[in-house]
């Protein structure tokens, strides 16, 4: 992998690109190129490689992180860079995507380029991202029961990302793409106060009914 001197930890994140509906379908683009042109069986390696660099440049050297997707240089100068400090680290393959994203100015693209080749990867392997939200960290123990209800119940094998939500009273938040399954205590007494007070406005109403219409009239 790359070397390069430690730098303070700030991430190299450009919010507008990522989150631009163009932005996503050009990056979708690109990941189905990246991983056409790799091997079955070499395909999860290369992944977690790419995805190795892409960490230490966004976490780790910042600055040779925005150098490298910065528009100061040209696209010459971007392609020297990743001749001099990338190739002579890491595998033709890795070098040769960087590349390819440099002679197009797609390098600022690399992160939201990974999320899509990881989502692909995980689509073709019979994988789904889950993502998993508690007040607390969750043992190993109760993952892999996460897991295997999950996998029993949706029909994939789901990839388990959790993250720490002290919003969440007891009980677990689970997002498998664009639907919640929300188990909290919070939201089950939410869900309770709202059956007590339909039940009370029922009983008023009822009431009145009553007193509007006595028996015999």
């Amino acid at each position: 992998m790359i070397r390069v001197n430690d730098q303070k930890k700030v991430k190299a994140h450009i919010p507008s690109v990522m989150e631009d509906p163009s932005a996503i379908s050009i990056a979708k683009v690109y990941a189905k190129a990246f991983l056409g042109t790799i091997q079955e069986s070499d395909k999860d390696s290369a992944i977690e490689e790419v995805s190795e660099f892409l960490h230490a440049v966004t976490t780790q050297f910042p600055d040779f992180g925005l150098i490298l997707t910065s528009h100061s240089l040209n696209k010459d100068e971007r392609l020297s860079l990743i001749d001099r400090v990338v190739a002579p680290h890491a595998s033709e393959l890795l070098t040769n995507f960087l590349r390819v994203l440099a002679r197009h100015d797609r390098l600022e693209l690399f992160e939201q380029i990974m999320s899509q080749v990881i989502q692909l990867r995980d689509s073709e392997s019979g994988r789904k991202s889950v993502l998993v939200r508690s007040a607390f960290e969750l043992s190993d123990e109760t993952l892999s029961s996460i897991k295997q209800r999950l996998s029993d119940t949706l029909g994939f094998s789901p990839v388990l990302q959790t993250s720490i939500d002290q919003s969440v009273i007891g009980g677990l938040v689970i997002q498998v793409d664009d639907t919640v399954y929300d188990g909290s205590l919070r939201t089950r007494l939410k869900q309770l106060r709202g059956r007590l007070s339909n039940r009370s406005i029922h009983e008023i109403q009822s009431g009145r009914d009553r007193f509007s219409y006595p028996e015999g009239n």
